[in-house]
């Protein structure tokens, strides 16, 4: 210390490198850490990596081989907020993974192998703002409860997956949600499709790449885009009665029918024996 109280500049090299020591220590392998960030892109990690720093705010795991994400040792991030695991191999069963990082905001999972997202998937990320699940093409599934909880969602992005159905009310209940990607799936429009793509012509919503947001099957409407299409689906849908309807129609008609001549048979049944009952009654006072 100097005379004045100020410290002295070895003290100052010492404490600024204790600090760079102690940010090495605590800094994974193969990645680089600043101040509240864990960077770990593309180093061929087969594994989630191990001796993170608990106050870890941004996590990115981008571009490595990560098949699994070990929900105890996330938990421990509790302040994580930023999370980007895109270009990896995480697929399967995700349910409750993210169970201990609720702060989450922004979460990345693009380019993996998701096959299906479930309630519990991402009902424990309250807080979720974000979320890009794009580019897994075996992704044939999103449950129509999926992002009950996540009331905060904002962007949301399932472009280039497999899908070929998606409930209206699994984004329509999402009061905030403000950006949608559906481009390149294997829509196919149907009279199940009808509601979804008349709740997508009425939102305020932005559809990027809507020009690709377009039929995959039947092969009648292939190619056709989603609004464009809306019109030929009321008039199929509403006014057209298939093959199965009309012989719903026959059956019930001749069931009605029947039962109406059955009935009508019976009253005159039961007339005719009352009359004859009747009269063999007169018949029988009169020879007393």
């Amino acid at each position: 210390m100097s005379p004045s109280g100020r410290p002295r500049p070895l003290g100052l090299m010492f404490l600024l490198g204790m600090g760079m020591a102690s940010e090495r220590i605590n800094c994974p392998r193969s990645c680089s850490c600043q101040y509240l960030e864990v960077n770990c892109t593309g180093q061929q990690l087969q594994e989630f990596p191990e001796a993170i720093p608990l106050d870890t705010r941004q996590l990115i795991l981008a571009a490595n081989n990560v098949s699994y994400l070990p929900a105890v040792e996330l938990s421990f991030l509790a302040d994580l907020v930023y999370l980007d695991c895109k270009k990896n191999l995480l697929g399967d069963d995700l349910d409750f993974t993210f169970i201990g990082v609720a702060k989450l905001v922004y979460l990345d999972l693009s380019f993996n192998n998701l096959t299906q997202v479930t309630f519990s998937t991402f009902s424990h990320l309250l807080s979720l703002v974000v979320l890009k699940i794009s580019d897994n093409p075996s992704l044939v599934a999103i449950e129509k409860d999926a992002f009950a909880n996540n009331t905060w969602l904002r962007h949301l992005d399932v472009s280039r997956t497999g899908l070929t159905f998606l409930d209206t009310s699994t984004v329509q209940d999402l009061p905030n949600l403000r950006f949608l990607g559906l481009s390149n799936n294997l829509w196919h429009y149907n009279c199940s499709f009808l509601d979804f793509i008349t709740w997508m012509t009425e939102s305020n919503i932005h559809f990027p790449d809507a020009d690709n947001v377009t039929c995959y099957t039947p092969e009648s409407l292939r190619a056709l885009k989603m609004p464009a299409v809306e019109a030929q689906l009321h008039s199929n849908c509403l006014t057209q009665l298939y093959k199965q309807d009309y012989i719903f129609l026959c059956l019930a008609g001749f069931c009605i029918f029947f039962a109406g001549t059955m009935t009508a048979w019976l009253a005159g049944v039961c007339a005719v024996i009352y009359e004859v009952h009747i009269s063999k009654g007169e018949e029988e006072e009169e020879e007393e």
